[in-house]
């Protein structure tokens, strides 16, 4: 599959999440992606520099022009730590772990964004307000509680299977509470 398709359904998918479930300035937005998915392998067997290159530059640039931060999901190998920009860590008072991606230890995705990142570290975990799973890895530990599955139209990126989520706030209070003004 060409580079310039991948980045073309990426597109698509962060279009479709992100005009019908806009985020705030400043939220975190997470992605797990396997390279290996993208390119029509097995997870974790047939990982691709340039995929994850690709999938990172093309998600980092999109999601800064809409002042989001970009949390980019580790392999499990690296217990799905996350790579983000420093300031996104200090913003957020996140948990950093010591350790430096790379290609079979952390992913494509997740060196790509250690090497492209302004000032990457790697944290523990983080909440976000949304995000995409592509190639089923798993992102569900680090969105909020609530998440709301979104089945976009475009349903692969390469042959990778996509999901994204959006987060709700928690609805408390039980049978006398109100959600909306009246």
């Amino acid at each position: 599959m060409e580079l310039a398709e991948i980045t073309k359904q990426l597109k698509t998918v962060l279009d479709s999440l992100l005009t019908e479930h806009p985020q705030k300035k400043n939220s975190i937005f997470v992605i797990g992606c396997s390279s290996s998915e993208i390119a029509g392998g097995k997870i974790g067997k047939n990982s691709s520099e340039e995929i994850g290159q690709a999938v990172f530059k093309t998600a980092y640039s999109y999601l800064s022009k809409k002042g989001l931060y970009l949390a980019c999901q580790c392999c499990e190998h690296l217990n799905r730590a996350l790579v983000v920009e420093e300031e996104c860590a200090e913003k957020y008072s996140l948990e950093l772990v010591s350790v430096v991606p790379h290609l079979h230890g952390g992913g494509a995705f997740a060196t790509a964004a250690y090497k492209g990142f302004k000032n990457p570290v790697v944290v523990e975990r983080v909440k976000a307000s949304a995000g995409i799973d592509i190639g089923d890895v798993l992102i569900g530990m680090h969105l909020k509680d609530v998440a709301v599955p979104v089945h976009p139209e475009q349903k692969t990126i390469g042959e990778a299977h996509v999901v994204a989520a959006w987060c709700r706030p928690k609805l408390i209070g039980g049978e006398r509470a109100r959600y909306e003004i009246t």
